[in-house]
């Protein structure tokens, strides 16, 4: 979904659309953690997705704007909702019951190295500088790195994080998906119009899904998991993803894509805050080789008017 770039901003107003994408996506991580401990991962996932497309779509018709495309787009935005939004999100927000969440946010960073592999994969692709190859190479090293605790506490017998990080990464993976295929896909409707409608298809996938494995009696609906949908609505869904938006329309898309490595340290560092989480070792060094790898990969795809997927902290958000 393409918008204008306007280039008449103020620098202020530049800054603070930066601090929204950066520190309102950043701390999604910690609000899901704290969340899924109150609420399962699909019925959070589902109320705030709920929340958030129908505000979306009410401030746009508030607005003039027109809600429905051809029925092309709608399946269309439906398909991008399912994999970007619930097989993303959903698997993000499961792991996290398992997963600190910086350590979380960090795996999904490797999202741009997916995106980079999978369009070089496909026929006709973009193709990468050599930078971006020795990028690719780093960030699935990190990968490993990364998870190499996880996984030898999994062969031991305790195979909770093991799976979760699986469950993590195939989301990710979902959500690239979803992402190259979004780049080639043109709609009629605004921007935030069409995130709406995504919102509201993961919604309706994450809502049967609570049902059927009966997980509504088992969400607690106390101050905290109030607290956490809240934030993910409003800091995530609607401030972080309307600042980034803006932000296309206004600064270069070089610049804009330093969030994919900005809001894994935000992370990071509010987990240590907020919730206790301690990185030891080999995740600090895993960390590192991640975020460079992202750096590679991203500065060497990004070109004057390339366009990046539209990402609220994987996403989507949270």
């Amino acid at each position: 979904m393409e918008t204008p770039r306007t280039g008449h901003a103020s620098s202020s107003a530049v800054m603070f659309a930066f601090a929204c994408v950066y520190v309102c996506w950043g701390a999604t991580y910690t609000a899901a953690r704290l969340g899924v401990h109150f609420v399962p991962a699909p019925a959070l996932a589902g109320v705030r997705l709920l929340i958030g497309g129908s505000a979306m779509l009410a401030f746009r018709a508030l607005r003039g704007k027109r809600l429905l495309g051809s029925m092309r787009e709608m399946r269309r935005l439906f398909i991008l909702g399912v994999l970007m939004l619930f097989f993303g999100n959903v698997g993000l927000v499961w792991a996290e019951f398992y997963l600190p969440s910086g350590l979380a946010a960090l795996l999904v960073a490797i999202i741009p190295v997916y995106i980079a592999v999978i369009e070089w994969l496909m026929p006709h692709g973009e193709r990468l500088r050599m930078r971006g190859e020795i990028g690719l190479a780093l960030g699935f090293i990190g990968l490993v790195v990364l998870a190499f605790p996880s996984a030898r506490t999994g062969f031991r017998g305790d195979w909770h994080q093991l799976v979760a990080i699986g469950v993590l990464l195939v989301g990710a993976l979902s959500f690239s998906i979803g992402s190259v295929w979004s780049r080639g896909t043109r709609f009629s409707l605004d921007p935030f119009v069409c995130a709406g409608w995504e919102m509201l298809a993961a919604c309706v996938c994450d809502l049967m899904l609570a049902t059927f494995r009966h997980q509504w009696g088992r969400a607690t609906w106390n101050h905290e998991s109030v607290s956490a949908i809240a934030f993910l609505v409003l800091f995530g869904s609607l401030t972080g993803f309307s600042a980034y938006t803006w932000l296309l329309q206004n600064v270069p898309v070089s610049k804009v894509a330093t969030y994919a490595y900005v809001n894994p340290m935000v992370a990071v560092l509010l987990g240590a805050i907020v919730l206790g989480e301690h990185m030891y070792g080999n995740e600090w060094i895993g960390m590192v080789m991640i975020l460079v790898a992202v750096f590679l990969v991203t500065s060497s795809k990004m070109q004057p008017d390339h366009e990046i997927p539209e990402i609220e902290s994987l996403a989507v958000e949270n």
